[in-house]
């Protein structure tokens, strides 16, 4: 790690105010100045992509890819109407920092959606945010958004320039798949929220048939900040390959869960002990370390690990979204990948056949090894499922599904026998979900 561990540097930086989300507070601490700089003195969009490249900022949203490099794949000298869309879509179990970016700090993420579309040339973005986000999380978007356009930071002609951007705002209706970004599209579009196949990648066909990026919305809300200080302050934090600060959703088996916003590269102890450690003092068994899409990684390996993309893979996981599920020594591994593998065999669109079948057959087997009627067989077969699923779909849906139960079963094996061994057990309730209060799911505000 290049720098001292620093918290809520970026995203969540309005949060020392009473009113963090307001239009006065985020001015107050220079917001929109970059913005109106931009407009001030029209630099050429490429010096702004070439910014963000040297950064050295990766998307945020999961894929981990370079978002400069991303907008650069934009064809500057095509005529062609250009879109970005914000992914605020956020339906990865396990994650919830995008959530409080968007109630404690939208204006970081309009401001971002501004310069994002002077630089790839969009006078039109859109900001879709999960159907389960019709509260607050969506009050804060549409005020964040009015007072924009009351202060003429958004909208035609702005700041009496001849730059128009305009931002509109969508909920979808809280389907998973439509966080993957041509699915997102489609929705957009008012169709059913099919993945595409690709190629056409979205930068040279996307929205309506126009070249268009996505971003994800702490991807985005990180953009003012690296403009405004520089691509090196951004990239003295993290590591060589994964630069600057990380939201981590911190949820599970923790005495203080919440979002942090740390260097990439912190310790995964560290992380750890800024959650109050594992739950009444016990051992750490395992983690999820980027949503319930990536593979598990035993706790003994995870305490031996930091937290930036290169050295999660080293552990045989992914980063992800950040979200980081914790589990103590008295968790019940065949009890979480049953309850996972229902969520994906739910949410599986159903448009590709290893998919649509691969999901229900996985979280059946595993439903009837937990019940107690499995026998090895049983096993085998949930073993070879994944691979017939990895990589034959048409989006990472299927890989998402397969990776976890390939993963679970490697590292928690003896947990699966002891089932099978048993036989005949009490069935629990698979309806009876545990479930955590925003109030109790504390934001970090140190």
């Amino acid at each position: 790690m290049k720098n001292k561990l620093s918290i809520n540097e970026l995203c969540y930086s309005t949060l020392s105010s009473d009113k963090p989300n307001s239009f006065d507070t985020y001015v107050s601490q220079g917001g929109y100045e970059t913005w109106k700089k931009i407009i001030k003195e029209m630099p050429d969009r490429k010096e702004i992509i070439n910014a963000v490249i040297e950064s050295g900022l990766r998307g945020r949203g999961g894929a981990g890819f370079s978002t400069g490099r991303k907008w650069s794949f934009i064809n500057q000298d095509s005529d062609a109407i250009k879109y970005l869309v914000c992914n605020a879509d956020e339906s990865e179990p396990g994650t919830c920092k995008d959530r409080d970016i968007l109630r404690y700090n939208p204006h970081a993420l309009l401001e971002g959606m501004l310069i994002a579309s002077y630089a790839i040339g969009a006078e039109t973005a859109y900001c879709y945010l999960r159907g389960e986000f019709i509260d607050d999380v969506y009050k804060s978007v549409k005020d964040a958004l009015k007072d924009a356009y009351e202060n003429k930071l958004i909208g035609k002609n702005i700041l009496k320039t001849n730059v128009s951007i305009d931002i509109h705002d969508l909920i979808g209706a809280g389907a998973y798949i439509v966080g993957e970004e041509t699915a997102m599209l489609e929705s957009i579009e008012g169709k059913k929220g099919f993945p595409r196949y690709k190629p056409p990648f979205p930068a040279v066909k996307g929205l309506f048939g126009s070249p268009t990026i996505i971003n994800n919305v702490e991807t985005l809300a990180s953009i003012p900040k690296i403009i405004s200080k520089g691509p090196g302050w951004f990239s003295s934090f993290g590591t060589k390959d994964s630069a600057g600060f990380k939201c981590f959703s911190v949820s599970g088996h923790v005495n203080n869960p919440g979002n942090f916003e740390i260097p990439l590269g912190t310790p995964f102890k560290t992380l750890l002990e800024l959650a109050g450690g594992v739950k009444d003092g016990k051992k750490l068994k395992a983690v999820i370390p980027g949503g319930s899409s990536v593979p598990v990684v035993p706790g003994d390996i995870m305490l031996n690990t930091d937290m930036d993309y290169e050295s999660i893979v080293n552990a045989g996981s992914l980063l992800g979204s950040g979200a980081v599920i914790i589990m103590d020594e008295d968790t019940n591994m065949v009890e979480v990948i049953h309850r996972i593998a229902r969520f994906y065999y739910s949410e599986s669109c159903g448009q590709c056949t290893p998919c649509r079948e691969g999901t229900g057959w996985m979280f059946k087997v595993i439903d009837k090894i937990l019940k107690g009627n499995g026998t090895l067989d049983d096993l085998k077969t949930l073993e070879s499922i994944p691979s017939m699923i990895s990589g034959s779909t048409i989006c990472a849906l299927g890989d998402a599904a397969a990776m976890p139960v390939e993963s679970f079963i490697k590292h928690y094996r003896s947990e699966f026998l002891q089932y099978i061994k048993n036989q005949k057990v009490d069935p629990i309730d698979t309806n009876n979900f545990a479930k955590i209060s925003d109030k109790e799911f504390v934001l970090n505000r140190k």
